[in-house]
Parts: C-alpha cells; structure tokens; sequence
C-alpha cells in the first residue's frame, strides 16, 4: 500500500510524533525530498518553545541507521541537521528576545522582572555550557534558547557555543546511527539504545551538577 502524508488529520501528527518509526515508508515514497522533512522536524523540534514532544534523538538516530545502509548520504544527513538545529534554535531565542519584557513584568506573582534578571546573570555565567550541555536533554533543548533569549544572554556567545552544541548533538546522533545502527542487537532494542545514548552524552551535566554541588559545599564548610 502506497505512503501517503495526506491521508487525514490524525494520520499526519501521527507520522510526525513517532517519525522515526515510519521513516522507511518515507525515504521509499518521498526519495530526495526526505531530507526537507527531517530537515523540517528538527527545525520545529528545536525552533518552536511549544513543539518539545517532537522526535529529536531517535529521529536523528534512525536517520543515520538508513544512511547505513547506503539510502541515505551520513555527511548530508550532519550538515543539513546541524544547519537546521541551529537555525531552529537561533529562531527560538529571539521569539524569547521579543517576548521576554512583556513575558516578565513586575505585576505578575510569578514572573517578576527580577527573574529576568537572575536568568541573564545565570547565562552571562554559564552560558556556555548550558547551551552545549543542554542539546542533549529532551524538552530542555526547546526551551533553552528561548529563555536564552528572555535572558538577553549575548547574542554572539550564545549563537558561537549553540553551533558547538548542535553539531555534537547531531554528530553524535547520526554517526552513532550510521555505525552501530544496523546491529542486531540494536535493531532489535531501538528504544534501549536511543536511551543508553541520551545516558551516555548527559554524563557531563551529570559531573558539572557534582562539581557544583561540592563547590557550594565547600565554601559553605570555609565560611
């Protein structure tokens, strides 16, 4: 049976949620052109602060799994991504720019002009490795760049670790896809290995958490 974005409403979100699992029918359907849709998932996964259930990791993982098997072009797949990751996010942070006097204003009880300021001290900071280490966690990776931008973290600062953070992101991904993605082991327990990855690339957020925390701790001990 033919492939068909268009078959109605419901089909279409559910092609889009879980486009990691239909991407076979894709690639047979649509050829060329699925590269614009991947290119369009992750530019929404990544752009839009509303869009965070979008596949990103398995998507970017199953893509370099095809590329594998000589469908599709692993170095095509990394540049076009990583252009659309950083594209998404750049868009993110500067709807978070436009927004964030009107989002933070002194009349709320919750969202008070001095959260915007403690959010541009905390960038000013650790911008940098939040923006890196923050591509590799689910739903943050959306919201980061709009409170980046809320924030009014440098806008070159966050644009030079962002280009960073997203060709580690999809590097890791696709490459990981592209070599091992083929696997019986892996084939067989996608999800298992989708989740060791994400595991594995959190480790450093893991150890800066650590470092922080010891850090406190020790000049609470000194004071």
């Amino acid at each position: 049976m033919s492939f068909d974005l268009s078959g109605g409403i419901g089909q279409l979100f559910d092609i889009i949620l879980h486009i990691d699992k239909y991407l076979g029918e894709i690639i047979r359907e649509y050829g060329t052109w699925t590269y614009g849709i991947l290119f369009l998932v992750i530019f929404m996964e990544t752009g839009f602060v509303v869009t965070p259930f979008l596949p990103g990791d398995s998507l970017l993982f199953a893509a370099g799994s095809f590329a594998g098997l000589g469908v599709l072009s692993p170095h095509l797949l990394f540049l076009l991504l990583w252009f659309a990751a950083v594209a998404g996010d750049n868009m993110n942070y500067w709807i978070g720019h436009k927004l964030g006097e009107s989002v933070f204003h002194k009349e709320s009880k919750f969202l008070k002009k001095e959260y915007l300021d403690k959010t541009h001290a905390f960038y000013e900071k650790h911008g940098g490795k939040t923006v890196i280490l923050a591509r590799f966690v689910p739903i943050i990776r959306t919201f980061m760049p709009f409170v980046a931008g809320i924030g009014a973290m440098n806008y070159i600062r966050f644009l030079t670790y962002d280009i960073i953070g997203g060709a580690l992101w999809v590097g890791i991904f696709v490459y990981a896809g592209y070599f091992f993605g083929g696997l019986p082991v892996v084939k067989n327990n996608f999800s298992i290995a989708i989740i060791v990855i994400i595991l594995i690339s959190v480790v450093p957020i893991i150890v800066e958490f650590i470092k922080h925390k010891l850090k406190k701790k020790s000049k609470s001990n000194n004071s």
